[in-house]
């Protein structure tokens, strides 16, 4: 029953996603695939990778909410889709791992405080789980909407 019901999401989520695409004119393979329990992940190979990432991840991370919203209208459940194209957010999950290993080192190395440019709400939470078990900085995410910047600062020392 469950494996039916995976499939049968499955297939909405593929269907929705080919239907977004061929309505923004882009050819596109979609490739769908369950992560765990209500999770997925939607590949998108495309020549026009650049027009679904946009600047900064934009125009992914739009799609991926509409993905989302018209999956929940459809199916009366929030389904967690994540969309990549084009490896871009394997990519770019690398590329904040190595940022962030470069500033926990200036900040161990300076105790002062670093204040990240800005990452969306899933780059921000790679950067919290980075740094969940960390012996000597911590991280915090401060302000709201766009202007929500997260900070690594080293941790205080504990009072006995």
């Amino acid at each position: 029953m469950k494996a039916l019901k995976t499939e049968k999401i499955d297939k909405q989520i593929e269907k929705i996603t080919v239907s977004l695409l061929e309505k923004l004119q882009v050819e596109a393979e979609v490739k769908v695939a369950k992560v765990d329990e209500d999770n997925y992940k939607a590949n998108i190979s495309t020549p026009d990778t650049g027009l679904l990432i946009g600047r900064l991840g934009e125009t992914i991370n739009s799609l991926q909410l509409l993905l989302g919203v018209i999956l929940y209208k459809k199916l009366g459940s929030w389904i967690r889709v994540i969309v990549d194209v084009g490896d871009y957010r394997k990519t770019r999950e690398e590329s904040i791992k190595q940022m962030v290993t470069r500033i926990v080192a200036e900040v161990e190395n300076d105790s002062q405080p670093v204040t990240l440019p800005y990452l969306t709400p899933f780059e921000r939470r790679i950067v919290h789980i980075m740094l969940a078990d960390h012996e000597k900085v911590t991280s915090e995410s401060v302000g709201e909407g766009r202007d929500r910047r997260l900070t690594i600062k080293p941790k205080l020392p504990e009072l006995r």
